[in-house]
């Protein structure tokens, strides 16, 4: 089995909800075992910010799944939870990125790991440096990259755990 950091992500609707359901989606699948659960931290939108604040947390899984059965699952999940692909960085119900795959490196049309801007994202480094103090990007710890980011987006602890 192979340890993945997955980001979540909604800003429409229940978006506590949202997040529960798809960690129950996740767990449903008999490939994928769930480990931890970040904590959940409010945030500015990025891109489009015409759009509420989207409630973030990461998730810690191992699974059997090679890094495109896993894209095409959730997916699968987030097409289940009513995602509507039509804004780019626009509102959403639900926003599931795979952030790392073990060590794998993968650079496709459809899917890039790690991901591309993971290591710029408050949203994605602080509930990942929650479950890791491993190096994730660069030679760097989460702790490490989010020390030296600079953002001005407002990103708080919204609640400790789903």
């Amino acid at each position: 089995m192979e340890v993945v950091y997955l980001s979540l992500g909604s800003n429409l609707g229940d978006r506590e909800e949202y997040l529960r359901d798809a960690i129950i989606k996740l767990k449903d699948n008999k490939a994928i075992e769930l480990k931890k659960v970040s904590s959940i931290y409010q945030t500015d939108p990025v891109g489009y910010t015409e759009q509420p604040d989207f409630l973030n947390l990461v998730v810690k899984v191992e699974t059997f799944l090679n890094p495109i059965e896993l894209l095409d699952y959730i997916q699968k999940v987030e097409l289940d939870l009513e995602r509507v692909r039509d804004i780019r960085w626009g509102p959403r119900t639900i926003d599931i990125d795979i952030i790392l795959f073990g060590e794998r490196k993968v650079n496709t049309e459809r899917l890039t790991i790690p991901h591309m801007r993971f290591h710029e994202r408050a949203f994605v480094l602080a509930p990942l440096a929650e479950l890791t103090t491993e190096v994730v990007y660069d030679g760097k710890t989460a702790t490490e990259l989010l020390d030296h980011l600079s953002t001005e987006l407002e990103i708080e602890e919204y609640a400790a755990k789903l």
